[in-house]
């Protein structure tokens, strides 16, 4: 008798949980997620605002789906990224751009220490920008060969009785010094340090509708509240570089050509893949667009929401997608 009255009282309370998981639009794969083990994660957070939406969105996502504990690293400069993964200090790094594929790190890739991924959905790119209101002043600027002539145009107190370029952040993918000496422009680049410090720089000149030369990317949540042109920089070839590297030697000729399209991947340790957590199915299926990025990006630094607030705010607004990376 007892027994059978147990049997019946579970009997209610599944159906009750059914019913609750139906009104708060819960299903019953996401109560398999949450009793899987899904341990903790340790991500890495690049220095630019893009990078933190994803970063906060995914620990959103895997904390609030998957239970996970989620981990935010912020490695210092002087700290290789893919060595600290190598040393289990990060287990996965949600923006690459292409710089797992540089020699120096496929010794990562081949000895099956760290899978890249493939595209997290974005492509980015890096050039060199002017307003908008630059070009239209100085059209010859749509081209490298016009600052030869307009080099003055950017000369400042600090830039050495040359024309400015201002540089991004020193960790970013950038060879700017060696393409201003291959080009042979009368430039003086100069760096000011992280994201927000240059984004103050050339913004304070902007609004002073004064010219402005510097390296900026896409994708970039400022780009919508700034009108920007692009300057065309030399064709790439078959040698091209992106990224300075003293270990190419001397010969800077191989960094005389324009930035390319970058398809941003993701990349993850073997051992978290091994893991048996929940979160690498999530990490594998994880994709968005741009706008995606550019809209996170953009609550956190452009109206300075807290992180856990705008990851929250998107992920409410876009069940669909993060249905698929749940794999539902």
């Amino acid at each position: 008798m007892h027994k059978v009255r147990t049997r019946r009282v579970l009997v209610a309370l599944s159906a009750l949980v059914v019913v609750a998981a139906g009104v708060l639009g819960i299903s019953g794969s996401a109560f398999a997620n949450r009793d899987a083990k899904c341990g903790s994660v340790t991500m890495d957070e690049n220095a630019w605002a893009g990078a933190t939406a994803n970063v906060y969105v995914l620990k959103y996502v895997l904390e609030k789906n998957l239970g996970c504990t989620v981990n935010i690293a912020k490695l210092p400069e002087s700290t290789p990224l893919f060595q600290a993964m190598a040393d289990g200090k990060v287990d996965m790094v949600p923006e690459d751009w292409n710089n797992i594929d540089l020699k120096v790190n496929q010794k990562f890739i081949k000895s099956g220490t760290l899978l890249n991924l493939g595209s997290n959905g974005v492509i980015g790119h890096i050039g060199w920008f002017i307003p908008k209101y630059l070009m239209k002043q100085h059209p010859e600027l749509k081209s490298w060969t016009g600052l030869k002539k307009d080099w003055a145009l950017f000369k400042t107190v600090d830039s050495q009785g040359k024309g400015l370029f201002l540089g991004g952040d020193p960790t970013y993918v950038q060879k700017d010094q060696q393409l201003i000496k291959e080009l042979g422009l009368n430039l003086f680049f100069l760096s000011v340090g992280s994201e927000p410090a240059q984004v103050a720089r050339w913004t304070q000149a902007y609004k002073q509708k004064k010219p402005i030369l510097f390296y900026w990317y896409t994708p970039q949540y400022l780009n919508k509240a700034y009108q920007l042109s692009e300057i065309k920089l030399p064709p790439r070839g078959k040698n091209c570089v992106d990224s300075y590297n003293p270990k190419l030697g001397s010969n800077w000729s191989i960094y005389r050509c324009g930035y390319g399209q970058t398809i941003i991947g993701k990349v993850i340790t073997s051992k978290f893949a091994k893991s048996g957590s929940p979160a690498v199915g999530v990490v594998k299926r994880w994709k968005w667009t741009a706008n995606d990025q550019n809209y996170v990006a953009n609550l956190i630094a452009g109206k300075h929401m807290d992180p856990t607030k705008a990851a929250e705010q998107w992920v409410k607004a876009n069940p669909g997608k993060v249905k698929v990376w749940l794999g539902k």
